[in-house]
């Protein structure tokens, strides 16, 4: 009896994928009455893969009666799985049959655009003929033809077909062969179309930009078929100049509705349901009804991200609408965005991150022209809109039209024209709660948001059978029973402890003592205690790599921190001099302490059987769902971008994984704010674009994939020891959007992740909950509500705009702030001294500061921007602390200062900053003509100096 429970689990992902779970399950006697209820109510819920997860649990965890395995094996023949059966009675196919029927199956999938166009009342009763199907799937894909439609009758079709035993695809082919389908068979087959007719050819828009020599539109319409939607409602017939019809389903359409009639709404679907082609719809239906009353229109779609731009592009907005309407995309790494102004005038539509328009208007409203107004604007889309709050972007531009929306109301009554303003549609799957404790707050939350984007209504729609949350588990690993690699890090901080006179309050590799030494190394810079702010540097490099030997591997955490200590020692040599810079005793105290213990570190990280137990659990998960799919496509969400590079090395060195077909690699984010050299936009478009593909079948990502990132096949979900809120809970859960989706947390028992992770799902339903009572509220109470929450929008705005202006510094000139090196407090410069690079790059071309640093080559990032390059970095030349980079502007050498690297006095106070924005002071524009006329002249007297010689 336990074996066979023992096989079932060890087949559990192919049985869960050929069971058809209603016809079994009536012939299930021994399951109990309660269990058939709740397996049939997940049916209907979440669809055909987690009820035949909850069918298996019941079956192997149930009452197992005398002759339960044998019933269990004849139900499964009876109702048509005969290709489970096989499976669960240890007969699987030979693993060349296997493959070859795994790829059938992945050919189905890939020319279903073209299937589903087939006559499926003549296939469905030739297969029922010869015993493909019984007389309950003919009697279920008949009533589906019959109340749904052609389409749906086919899909439903093909997906019974295919858990047929091995054997059905060529039945399938003569089948095809004797309905007339002649076209479909070669397809199928591979070969040529002979006749134009038989399959149409795909419509221009469905032409990949850049095909690859020697393939065929055939190949591009299949590889498209990946990642275009035909359950979004994407009508792929050709349709004339003006492409592909937009066809939304009818849940797609109600939602819609209110912004047809020129409403501001939100609509909140779940992740895979078609929001973006909601918005396409709307865009389309805005600009056709202004051309149609002789207005212009221009449309803007606002992202986050700069991935999102090309995808919005590509995959929905430009497939759709660039026949009809120019359809154009800026994002800051595009070279438009410096002709924003004039890409607004002449396209249609425009989708841009939110930062390059919230740019544009600032310079409006500065006088300039090159920017552009509110007015210019007649359709807002913002994606991802529960962004949409303080401090953000998106609140900012929201800000800006509230306050216009409210000045309209007093020059109505004043009897004066109003400014046009544009209309709102927001798109989000999770707003979120906001923090909220109790229910009334998460209504407040959403309520506000309703207001930051002035909408009437926030749409939502129930999708039941057509909103599948994929299955979900949670694996905790056991804490280590040894950690003697952790322990010698542990007495190494504990030595730097004493030797600083430092007492946490807090154990060392947790996140406490992560902000713990971070304040300690700002107050010790501040107070210029050179021994604490080096000590506490230290410490948080070794508290890093214990977080790395919990969750990765000890040789990534010793990796990390032997290249830590050999970039600390580099600092300290000249390469022009070739003699030290200056080294103090604290210095030398951290350099012997690290080389005292390398050795020993090194050796204890050769040792697996030390290794954290998540890492393990890591790896079953992977192995597992890679190994008991029919076709893996999976994202790992971790913490830091170490971490996503390090497990996407262990993947790649790890034979296991590549002899079950995993293709791994890593998704970071671009911001070049960590020790890791960030991916710049084309890489990680490169990544993304091979992931959707299937070049590569496993992302290692941050939480940079966490939102947008459109991949249906995506059917492996993990988060490995990470959880922050719902909603990212719930944009990490919908990456998942093939059918039989799988979504896992791994955490470290007792960590408290699994517990976090309960409080958000709760948090979900009281977000759902304060949807619907948003939604119920009357009309007159949610006005009042909206409009007092804009009113203390823009009042709050007021105040933090005035503080702003009210501040002194804003006011001093900037030789009233000097700074100082960070590491060493050397006198560096005053304000006087720096100027900027288009209202970004300070920097300073004194002849003085060019004899306090020296120029190294810059090894953690080489790229070039419009007219500017960064060719080094700077360092002081007495502690070799890093102070920026030497950039190429113009023919210029301009050393660029990083603020982060400088302690910053001012009124005999010393601060520190992480940005230059921080820092309230206006510094003069650089005079490139003044500084060539300067390099000019330099040049020319040291020509005449080697005449001379």
């Amino acid at each position: 009896m336990e074996e066979d429970v023992h096989r079932i689990e060890l087949f559990r992902n192919r049985l869960r994928t050929l069971i058809v779970v209603e016809p079994v399950l009536d012939l299930l006697d021994f399951v109990p009455d309660e269990d058939k209820q709740r397996i049939r109510a997940t049916l209907t819920q979440k669809g055909d893969i987690c009820a035949a997860d909850a069918l298996l649990d019941a079956v192997i965890r149930g009452p197992r009666p005398p002759g339960w395995f044998v019933g269990f094996v004849a139900a499964l023949e009876t109702a048509g799985c005969g290709h489970a059966a096989k499976y669960a009675a240890n007969e699987p196919p030979s693993a060349a049959l296997e493959a070859e029927n795994d790829n059938c199956v992945r050919l189905i999938n890939l020319l279903q655009l073209s299937l589903v166009q087939m006559k499926t009342r003549d296939v469905c009763h030739r297969c029922h003929d010869r015993g493909r199907l019984t007389d309950e799937d003919r009697q279920n894909i008949l009533a589906e033809l019959d109340n749904r439609g052609p389409i749906s009758g086919a899909r439903l079709l093909l997906r019974r077909i295919m858990r047929n035993e091995i054997g059905w695809f060529s039945d399938f082919l003569d089948i095809l062969r004797e309905t007339e389908h002649m076209g479909l068979v070669r397809e199928l087959q591979g070969e040529p179309l002979a006749d134009p007719g038989d399959v149409s050819d795909p419509p221009a828009d469905l032409k990949t930009e850049a095909q690859p020599e020697g393939e065929d539109v055939t190949t591009n319409l299949r590889r498209d078929s990946l990642y275009s939607s035909m359950d979004t409602g994407l009508d792929m017939s050709p349709n004339g100049p003006e492409g592909p019809d937009i066809v939304l389903h009818d849940y797609q359409m109600e939602v819609a509705r209110p912004a047809l009639d020129g409403n501001n709404i939100i609509v909140c679907l779940p992740t895979g349901s078609g929001k973006t082609r909601v918005a396409v719809y709307i865009t389309k239906q805005h600009l056709d009804g202004r051309s149609s009353r002789g207005q212009p229109g221009k449309v803007v779609v606002l992202v986050n991200k700069v991935p999102l731009v090309d995808q919005h592009y590509s995959t929905e907005f430009g497939r759709f609408l660039k026949h009809r309407y120019k359809v154009e995309r800026v994002s800051g790494n595009s070279q438009l965005k410096i002709s924003f102004p004039e890409v607004i005038r002449k396209n249609d539509i425009i989708i841009c991150t939110a930062q390059i328009l919230e740019n544009s208007f600032s310079s409006a409203r500065g006088g300039h022209e090159d920017g552009i107004r509110l007015s210019d604007i007649t359709l807002m889309v913002i994606d991802e809109c529960h962004h949409t709050q303080k401090g953000g972007v998106y609140n900012n531009i929201m800000i800006r039209y509230l306050k216009q929306k409210h000045r309209n109301v007093q020059l109505q009554k004043e009897q004066k024209k109003p400014v046009n303003i544009p209309q709102i549609l927001g798109l989000t799957a999770s707003p979120g709660v906001g923090g909220a404790r109790t229910q009334q707050k998460a209504e407040e939350h959403i309520l506000r948001i309703c207001a930051n984007l002035d909408a009437v209504a926030i749409e939502t729609k129930e999708l039941g059978k057509e909103a599948k949350d994929p299955f979900k588990r949670i694996q905790s690993a056991a804490e280590r029973k040894e950690d003697p690699f952790g322990d010698v890090i542990k007495g190494i901080m504990e030595e730097i402890h004493n030797h600083a006179d430092l007492k946490p309050l807090c154990d060392p590799g947790t996140q406490n003592y992560e902000q713990w030494v971070v304040q300690k190394e700002q107050n010790a810079a501040k107070e210029e205690n050179q021994k604490v702010r080096v000590c506490a540097e230290h410490l948080r490099q070794y508290n890093e790599a214990l977080h790395q030997s919990n969750t990765i591997r000890m040789s990534d955490a010793f990796s990390f921190l032997n290249k830590f200590h050999a970039e600390e020692l580099k600092k300290k040599y000249d390469p022009e001099a070739e003699e030290s810079i200056q080294i103090t005793d604290t210095e030398r105290f951290l350099f012997a302490l690290f080389k005292g213990k390398k050795e020993k570190l090194q050796d204890l990280a050769k040792h697996p059987e030390y290794e954290n137990n998540s890492l393990t659990l890591l790896r079953e998960t992977i192995l597992k769902e890679f190994m008991g799919r029919e076709e893996a496509r999976g994202i790992i969400f971790t913490k830091t971008r170490l971490s996503a590079i390090a497990l996407n090395q262990w993947i790649s060195e790890n034979k296991k994984f590549e002899a079950c077909g995993v293709r791994a690699s890593h998704l970071i984010g671009g911001g070049d704010q960590s020790v890791v050299k960030p991916m710049t936009s084309a890489e990680q478009k490169d990544i993304l674009n091979k992931f959707r593909l299937g070049d590569i079948n496993l992302l290692i990502a941050t939480t940079v994939a966490e939102e947008g990132l459109d991949i249906k096949e995506c059917n492996v979900v993990i988060r490995y020891g990470l959880v922050t809120n719902e909603i990212a809970m719930i944009q990490a859960r919908g990456r998942g959007r093939a059918e039989d989706s799988s979504y896992t947390l791994v955490e470290m028992e007792g960590s408290g992740v699994a517990e976090r992770e309960s409080v958000n799902e709760y948090r979900e339903k009281m977000m759902s909950r304060a949807i619907q009572r948003v939604q119920k509220l009357p009309r007159a109470d949610y006005e009042k509500k909206v409009k007092e929450f804009q009113m203390q929008a823009i009042m709050e705005d007021r105040v933090r705009t005035k503080k702003k202006q009210q501040k002194s510094m804003k006011t001093e000139h900037p030789s009233k702030v000097r700074f100082s090196c960070r590491q060493c407090c050397a006198a560096v410069c005053s304000g006087q001294d720096i100027a900027i690079i288009e209202n970004m790059h300070h920097v300073n071309v004194t002849p003085q500061f060019r004899e306090l640093f020296l120029v190294r080559e810059n090894t953690s990032l080489q790229e070039r921007l419009l007219d500017y390059e960064v060719n080094g970095v700077i360092a002081c030349k007495k502690c070799g602390q890093r102070w920026g980079s030497m950039m190429l502007y113009g023919g210029i050498e301009c050393p660029c200062l990083h603020i982060k690297n400088f302690v910053v006095t001012y009124n005999k106070k010393n601060k520190v900053f992480s940005k230059w924005n921080e820092l309230a002071i206006r510094f003069p524009a650089f005079d490139y003509v003044e500084h060539a006329q300067l390099v000019g002249q330099e040049d020319e007297d040291e020509e005449e100096e080697e005449t001379d010689f």
